[in-house]
C-alpha cells in the first residue's frame, strides 16, 4: 500500500518543519486547548460530588457512568470513522461535549446538582469521546507520513502534555478558589474552540472509501487486522487492566486521600500536574530518541506505572506523591510514542480508525467496572489494601505481555525497508526477527 499523500500547504521562511502540515498544526493546537478544560473538568467532576454530599461510592458512579458509554460505542465509533469525513465525526464529537459540560456547569453553579443529573451528562461526554478517540486517532496518523512519522507523534504530545500540565495545576486552583463549576463551563468553553478549530481541518489527500459491506463488515474487517496481530492484541489486553486500575486511582482514591491527608484538590491537581511534566519530558526525550525495539523498551516502561499507587497506598506526602507521578507519566509516555509508531508502521491507513477503536475498546473496557468497584473494594479490604492491589496488579500483567515474543521482537523499519505506515498492511510471522502508542 502506497503511503498516503500529506496535503502541500505554502510554507512562509520555513518556520516549521516539513512534516507540520496544514492538519498537523490544526489538530495540535485543538488538542491543547481541550487537554487545558479535560484535565481541570476531572478534578472538578469529582469534587462536585463530593461537595454535594456524596461518597467515594458516588464519585465511583460518576466515573463509571462516563466510562460506560465510551465502552459501549466505541467500536460504532471507529467504523462511523473510517465511513465519514473523519473531521465531521470529530466536530460532531466535540459539539455534545461542549453541550453535555456546560449543562454541568451550570446545575453545579446553581447548587442543585444530582446523583442521577451528573451520571447522565458524564454518559453524554463520554458517548462523545467513544465517537472522538478512534476518529482523532486515524486523522494525526494520516497527517503526518515518512521516518519523521515518530518525531511528529513526540512533538504531538509534547504539546498535549504541556497544556495538560497547565490544566491540572489551573484546574486545581480553580476547583480550590472558585468551586469546580466554573471548571466545569471552563472545559465546555474548550470543547467549543477545538471543534471550531477542527472544523478546518483538509481531508482531500484521504482516499474516499469504497463502498463495503455494511457496519458489521467493517467491524469484521476490523477485527480480524487486530486478531491478526500477537503484539496488538496482546498489549490491549495488558492496557484493559492497567487502564482499568490508573481510572480507579485518579477518578476515585487519589482524590479521596487528597481530601483526608494531603490537604484537598490543590495538592491533588499538583500531582496531576507533576503527571504531565513527565509526560512532557518523556515526549521530549522521544523526539530524540529512537529506541529499535519500540514495544519491548515501551512495555518495560510500564512497570513504572505502580508508583503513583503505591504511593497513595502509604500514604506518602505529597512530594513523595508528586515524585512518583512525575516518574510515571516520563515513562508511560516513552510508550505512548513507541506505540503510535508501531501502529502507524503495521496499520494500513483506511482500517486506522477501525483498528483503533478496537484498541480504545479493551483498554477501557473494564474501565465501568473498576470505578464502579473502587468504593465497594475501599469498603471490604481497606484503601490502602486496595491501592496495593492495584499497584500489584500492573506489574504482573505488564509481565505477562513480554512472554510475547513479537512485542520482545517489534522493530522499527529503516527508510530503506518501509515504504511508510504499514506498506504491506500483513503481520509478520511470530519467529521472525525483522519488522513486527497509543494516543493520549
Amino acid at each position: 500500500m502506497s503511503t498516503p499523500a500529506v496535503p502541500a500547504h505554502p510554507r512562509r521562511g520555513h518556520r516549521r518543519p516539513e512534516w507540520a502540515g496544514h492538519n498537523y498544526v490544526l489538530l495540535t493546537a485543538a488538542a491543547i486547548v481541550t487537554n487545558l478544560g479535560a484535565n481541570g473538568a476531572t478534578i472538578a467532576a469529582a469534587f462536585a460530588v463530593l461537595e454535594s454530599g456524596g461518597d467515594a461510592g458516588d464519585v465511583g458512579l460518576v466515573a463509571m457512568a462516563r466510562f460506560l458509554p465510551l465502552v459501549l460505542f466505541l467500536l460504532i465509533g471507529g467504523a462511523v470513522a473510517d465511513r465519514l469525513p473523519r473531521h465531521r465525526v470529530m466536530v460532531a464529537a466535540n459539539a455534545l461535549n461542549c453541550a453535555s459540560q456546560a449543562v454541568f456547569a451550570a446545575l453545579v453553579l446553581s447548587g442543585h446538582a444530582t446523583l442521577w443529573q451528573m451520571m447522565l451528562l458524564t454518559g453524554l461526554c463520554g458517548t462523545g469521546q467513544a465517537f472522538f478517540n478512534p476518529a482523532a486517532e486515524g486523522m494525526l496518523m494520516s497527517s503526518v507520513s515518512g521516518e519523521q512519522a515518530s518525531r511528529a507523534f513526540a512533538v504531538f504530545r509534547v504539546a498535549m502534555h504541556g497544556a495538560s500540565i497547565g490544566g491540572a495545576a489551573l484546574g486545581g486552583a480553580m476547583v480550590a478558589a472558585l468551586g469546580p463549576g466554573w471548571v466545569l463551563a471552563f472545559d465546555a468553553a474548550a470543547f467549543a474552540v477545538a471543534g471550531v478549530l477542527r472544523a478546518f481541518l483538509d481531508v482531500s489527500h484521504i482516499p474516499e472509501r469504497e463502498p463495503g459491506g455494511g457496519l458489521l463488515a467493517d467491524l469484521r474487517e476490523g477485527w480480524q487486522e487486530f486478531v491478526g496481530r500477537p503484539w496488538l492484541w496482546s498489549i490491549v489486553a495488558q492496557f484493559s487492566v492497567v487502564v482499568a486500575v490508573i481510572g480507579a486511582v485518579d477518578a476515585v482514591y487519589g482524590p479521596l486521600v487528597a481530601r483526608d491527608t494531603l490537604g484537598g484538590a490543590r495538592p491533588w491537581g499538583l500531582a496531576l500536574a507533576a503527571f504531565g511534566v513527565g509526560t512532557l519530558g518523556g515526549a521530549l526525550l522521544m523526539m530524540r530518541w529512537k529506541p529499535r525495539r519500540m514495544l519491548l523498551v515501551g512495555t518495560l516502561c510500564v512497570f513504572p506505572l505502580a508508583l503513583p499507587s503505591a504511593a497513595l497506598a502509604v500514604p506518602l506526602p505529597v512530594w513523595g506523591l508528586v515524585a512518583a507521578m512525575f516518574v510515571s507519566g516520563v515513562t508511560i509516555e516513552v510508550f505512548g510514542v513507541a506505540w503510535m509508531t508501531a501502529l502507524h508502521q503495521e496499520i494500513p491507513e483506511e482500517k486506522l480508525s477501525r483498528v483503533s477503536a478496537y484498541d480504545w475498546f479493551g483498554s477501557t473496557a473494564m474501565l465501568p467496572l473498576s470505578t464502579a468497584l473502587a468504593g465497594p473494594a475501599e469498603s471490604a479490604f481497606g484503601r490502602p489494601q486496595a491501592l496495593w492491589g492495584c499497584a500489584a496488579l500492573v506489574i504482573v500483567v505488564t509481565a505477562l505481555v513480554l512472554l510475547v515474543p513479537d512485542v520482545r521482537n517489534l522493530t522499527r523499519r529503516t527508510k530503506e525497508v518501509s515504504a511508510g505506515p504499514a506498506s504491506a498492511g500483513a503481520a509478520p510471522s511470530a519467529d521472525a526477527e525483522g519488522p513486527v502508542g497509543r494516543l493520549g
